[in-house]
C-alpha cells in the first residue's frame, strides 16, 4: 500500500538511476523518514535544478544512516516516461501524488 503526506521535501546529489541518498529536510519541510515508515511505498517527485530533468514514480522508502528512495515504478518522466539518469549536482526530492489520482 502506499501512504502519502504533505511538505516532505528533501535534496539529493545521486546520479544515475539507481535508489535516491537523501539528505535530509529542506527547510520548513520534513524529511521522508519523519512521515514514512521502512519499507513505505511513497510517490515521488525528483526535479532536477537548473536542468529540465524530472520524474515521478513511486518508490520504496529504507531508513537508516543514510535514508534511501528507490524508484520501483516510473509514472512520467522526461526520459520517455523511463528512469532517468541524472547527472551531477542537486535534485528536489518531493512526496506527493501525481495529478491523475486527483481526478475523478
Amino acid at each position: 500500500m502506499s501512504v502519502f503526506a504533505e511538505r516532505v521535501f528533501e535534496t539529493t546529489s545521486t546520479t544515475g538511476t539507481g535508489a535516491l541518498t537523501l539528505a535530509g529536510a529542506q527547510a520548513d519541510f520534513e524529511a521522508f523518514a519523519e512521515r514514512f515508515a521502512n519499507n513505505d511505498k511513497v510517490f515521488y517527485v525528483i526535479d532536477q535544478a537548473g536542468s529540465d530533468a524530472w520524474e515521478i514514480g513511486l518508490g520504496t522508502l529504507s531508513t537508516g544512516a543514510p535514508d534511501t528512495l528507490s524508484r520501483d515504478t516510473v509514472l512520467q518522466s522526461t526520459n520517455g516516461d523511463a528512469l532517468v539518469n541524472f547527472g551531477a549536482g542537486t535534485k528536489n526530492v518531493f512526496a506527493g501524488p501525481p495529478a491523475a489520482w486527483s481526478r475523478p
